[in-house]
């Protein structure tokens, strides 16, 4: 007797996003990856099981028979589990939640050496740790799928709970998920990890890696040989079995929400992986998410604090600088007097300076004087920022390269003017001021490379570079030593961002950079530039109170029915050719239904369409929001889905996407 399996076509096309039935042996399982003869191609495609023993609806006189099994690059049954929830929670397609849990590439390589010896230091944890791994081991040790919230101060040794819940993982035969905010972070977390537990233990996934080293590190999970994993938010998905703790480090970063297809949360995947195995999630961070800190409130998280620095480490002091009475002074310049001072008297001390900026370039505006235009991306609508190193307009939404123009492209003015600071302008400044410092830059244009990032921050690790001047990449949990003075440029600039999260943003980049400093014990202080020191935010920031802001923020996001009180559920509808007229009115047509739903949910508002900016395909786009109320996310996400099916049904001239709980709307 035949037996039936369904699969999930690596295709493409919005045609294919259902499962297709075939004839299979006994040993293809749920997640199996297969080829499979499909739509009269001349070569097998690739496909992944997603339903084994199925009983077929068609007659079976006209199944075909999968060609190939692939057991060495097949999933487990909980992975395609994972990817079909996905699909119900963010909309995606199958194929696309699938593939997450694999890689490309064919040949796996197996000739490096890897060395298995692991150093187990005599580590003494304090109270703390000691009292926080005890409720994380307890859990592990029950089989209890928990989640537990540590809100630590910078510096209050949350790394090693982690590696105490990683040890606690692997004494219990299970393996371990070690998620970090950046790359970056990832190279210098994972020596950690294979100092401690051995080269073999630990592998890491991550898209700065080739794609024949991401291919080997896959295998070597997937095998069983790596039991840890370290990595960006993609490690998510690593191929591991019998999951015994997940740890998401910093988990208020942004970077934890993809915003690229397919968009997902990093925190839900691994609350779904943690609850399918039976294991504990642990999130990490000085200055958690509203929305995290939420949950504890409701007893969804456990909330577990440690208020205290380890060691002689001690909280820097912090102070606010009024830049409306520089500029009153006369100092137009991006740095203070009282900056100035600090960085000499840092220097004089043999002390190290983070200035932190969270705009890169040299200016973040290019203008005419005479008639006002300002530059903008024809793609995207976003103002164009100035690189003087590369003499070019560079959009940071889509990344495009221009050569500025020789004069206005509106009025015809031979002049051309530059407003604001970016990180590039800020270090040309400071090298001028103190050129007897060795100084280095820190952001996306200085940091490209895998290489690149490490050779700064082991610069200035080793004491080599004395002023590091970076963006929101100094904020993410690098632990440096001798830092004396972090100078905050502008703390205005995440209050004015485009998102309801602004203020939220505003206080954990400051907290978070602000933390850098003071760790190897004696004063430090921080500065913090700001035009608006009369801010709840920057005045909570400055006390270190996040209670306060935590407070205040919660009231301003229920008043506004913003997370955790709703899900914001960005909607827009992309035209296959240029006409926004055709995208709008499939905008409003589903909006109307929406509105018209019969089990719509009470307080849920959808705001009217609108024209959307171009991207760099420039198509055309129309865009709306819902603010749907808690529990009512799943109705919308089928009402959007089978709004998608019948544009595909109908082949209409756009098609439609949605993002859940998006960054950077209002």
């Amino acid at each position: 007797m035949s037996r039936y399996v369904n699969v999930a076509v690596d295709n493409k096309s919005e045609y294919t996003d259902t499962f297709y039935t075939y004839s299979a042996p006994d040993e293809v399982r749920t997640g199996a990856k297969v080829t499979v003869p499909f739509a009269g191609r001349k070569k097998p495609v690739d496909a992944y099981v997603v339903q084994a023993d199925v009983v077929p609806d068609c007659d079976v006189s006209r199944i075909k028979a999968i060609a190939e099994y692939i057991p060495e690059r097949s999933l487990s049954e909980e992975m395609i589990e994972t990817a079909i929830w996905m699909r119900k929670r963010y909309g995606v397609k199958y194929i696309d939640a699938i593939k997450m849990f694999t890689v490309q590439g064919k040949r796996i390589r197996k000739d490096r050496q890897l060395s298995d010896e692991a150093h187990m230091p005599a580590y003494h944890l304090t109270e703390e740790q000691q009292n926080a791994a005890k409720k994380i081991e307890t859990a592990m040790e029950a089989g209890k799928s928990e989640t537990f919230l540590i809100k630590g101060v910078t510096n209050s040794g949350k790394t090693e709970v982690y590696m105490k819940a990683v040890e606690k993982a692997l004494d219990l035969g299970k393996t371990a998920i070690v998620l970090l905010p950046e790359i970056a972070l990832s190279n210098q977390t994972e020596e950690r990890f294979k100092h401690r537990f051995g080269e073999k233990m630990v592998a890491t996934l991550h898209s700065k890696l080739t794609t024949s080293r991401r291919l080997e590190e896959w295998a070597r999970i997937r095998s069983g040989e790596a039991k840890i994993v370290v990595g960006a938010r993609t490690s998510v998905f690593a191929p591991v079995e019998n999951i015994g703790v997940i740890v998401i480090d910093e988990e208020h970063e942004s970077t934890y929400k993809s915003d690229h297809n397919p968009k997902y949360e990093t925190v839900d995947v691994a609350y779904k992986r943690a609850a399918a195995n039976k294991a504990v999630l642990v999130l990490g961070s000085a200055t958690p998410s509203v929305v995290s800190y939420y949950r504890c409130s409701k007893g969804i998280y456990q909330l577990i604090e440690m208020p205290h620095r380890v060691g002689t480490s001690v909280l820097p002091d912090i102070e606010t600088v009024d830049m409306r009475i520089e500029t009153r002074k006369g100092n137009m310049t991006v740095i203070s007097e009282a900056l100035a001072r600090g960085i000499t008297e840092s220097l004089e001390k043999k002390e190290q300076i983070i200035l932190f900026l969270n705009r890169r370039g040299y200016s973040t505006q290019i203008m005419c004087p005479e008639c006002g235009h300002k530059l903008t991306c024809e793609d995207c609508g976003i103002t164009l920022t100035y690189h003087k190193s590369s003499n070019s307009a560079v959009c940071h939404y889509c990344g495009r390269k221009r050569p500025l123009p020789a004069g206005c492209p509106e009025c015809g003015s031979k002049y051309i003017k530059y407003i604001g600071s970016g990180t590039e302008k800020v270090e040309e400044t400071v090298m001028r001021l103190w050129p007897e410092a060795k100084v280095q830059r820190f952001d996306l244009d200085t940091a490209g490379s895998e290489k690149e990032i490490k050779d700064v921050l082991e610069s200035f690790r080793a004491g080599e570079t004395d002023i590091l001047v970076g963006t929101q990449l100094l904020a993410k949990g690098l632990d440096f030593r001798n830092v004396g003075l972090v100078g905050i440029i502008n703390a205005d600039v995440s209050l004015n961002i485009p998102d309801y999260r602004s203020q939220e943003r505003t206080y954990q980049l400051i907290t978070q950079v602000a933390g850098r400093a003071g760790r190897a014990g004696g004063a430090s202080r921080v500065l913090i530039q700001t035009y608006d020191p009369d801010s709840s935010v920057i005045q909570s920031a400055e006390r270190n109170d996040y209670e306060d802001f935590y407070e205040n923020e919660l009231l301003h996001r229920n008043i506004m029915n913003y997370p955790p009180f709703s899900d914001i559920i960005s909607v827009t509808f992309v035209d296959k050719k240029d006409s926004t007229e055709s995208a709008l009115e499939y905008a409003k047509l589903f909006r109307d239904t929406l509105k018209n739903l019969k089990d719509a949910p009470k307080g849920a508002v959808i705001l009217p369409p609108r024209e959307a900016e171009r991207r760099t395909d420039g198509k055309a786009r129309a865009t709306f929001i819902i603010k749907a109320p808690q529990g009512s996310r799943a109705g919308y996400i089928r009402a959007y889905m089978n709004m998608r099916d019948s544009m595909v049904r109908a082949k209409a001239p756009c098609y439609i996407e949605i993002d859940v709980n998006p960054y950077g709307i209002v």
